[in-house]
């Protein structure tokens, strides 16, 4: 049976933008769908329910942000991976789209080669391979992981996690109490070569998946801080 391609949805109001990725991507063998706003981006996500959104943060109408937000709060859409594409290279823009759901981020201009390995990473993780040994289900004390199912769980409470939470998450439960530095995990999880933007990745995914797993994540008891050397799962 032939092997379905990937479909990537991209979201920018530049229409020459728009084109020219459009063109790029399909030339690489992805479907490719395309959006011009926020309100058009949403309707196709859901109808069509694409592998990866490239979306755009300044629209008219719904920005990106918005945008965002609303897939990650409707359950069809949470394991898509989101790529935030921006002229704002504010610290606090890039954080305010982590927080809001995001995988990634890339600044415009962007070089093509750059994008097309963000895609291709992003796109492993969203189907993350079951390692050898591996059972279907991961657990450590409260902490629950189902590969198959991609749900997460703190005792009897479902966690929603976005995809980069979720292989950040998995990662970390199949090597618990090993201590692995930003750089580890950029490597072993994101796929990226180490660079000033990308070890923010790190931290920020950490950030967001301790939000949502532990009891108190200034001081978190399952995903710890080893000063100078990076971080370490334990329960």
């Amino acid at each position: 049976m032939e092997r379905a391609r990937p479909s990537i949805l991209i979201v920018d109001d530049e229409r020459d933008l728009v084109w020219a990725l459009r063109r790029m991507l399909s030339d690489d063998g992805y479907d490719v769908l395309t959006a011009y706003d926020g309100t058009q981006a949403l309707a196709l996500a859901r109808s069509h329910r694409p592998d990866l959104i490239l979306l755009d943060v300044v629209m008219h109408g719904l920005d990106g942000f918005s945008v965002c937000r609303i897939l990650r709060r409707d359950p069809a859409m949470g394991a898509v991976p989101i790529l935030f594409l921006t002229v704002r290279s504010d610290v606090e823009d890039r954080v305010k789209g982590l927080n809001e759901g995001s995988d990634d981020y890339l600044l415009k201009p962007f070089d093509a080669r750059e994008l097309k390995a963000r895609i291709r990473a992003l796109l492993r993780r969203r189907q993350p391979a079951t390692a050898q040994g591996d059972s279907p289900a991961l657990a450590l004390g409260p902490l629950t992981l189902d590969l198959h199912t991609r749900q997460a769980w703190v005792g009897d409470r479902v966690v929603r996690l976005t995809p980069c939470e979720f292989s950040l998450f998995h990662y970390l439960m199949r090597h618990p109490g090993e201590v692995f530095s930003s750089q580890m995990l950029l490597d072993e999880v994101w796929g990226y070569t180490t660079g000033k933007d990308t070890l923010g990745l790190v931290r920020w995914h950490v950030k967001n998946l301790r939000a949502k797993i532990e009891p108190d994540p200034i001081h978190p008891t399952y995903i710890r801080t080893v000063n100078r050397h990076g971080y370490i799962l334990l329960a």
